[in-house]
């Protein structure tokens, strides 16, 4: 990850959640900011999770946004 990418990562704040509805309820409104932002972070909550990883679920929802999983750390996701 170039520096540049990593400080917008860092500084962005959490714009998308995913909960008990799962990555399904949410593949639309990512791909929509992610056509205007240059990165978007998204946070995995607890109902969300279930017996998955974070990291499962991030793939799961790139492949549905036709986004690009930069990072994950802890419940947390960034896009690009």
């Amino acid at each position: 990850m170039s520096e540049d990418l990593a400080k917008q990562a860092h500084e962005a704040d959490v714009t998308v959640w995913v909960g008990k509805a799962g990555v399904d309820a949410v593949a639309d409104e990512l791909s929509d900011q992610l056509d205007d932002r240059d990165v978007v972070k998204v946070k995995f909550l607890r109902s969300a999770r279930g017996d998955g990883s974070t990291e499962e679920l991030a793939d799961e929802l790139a492949d549905l946004s036709d986004g690009e999983v930069v990072e994950t750390r802890g419940n947390t996701a960034v896009y690009q």
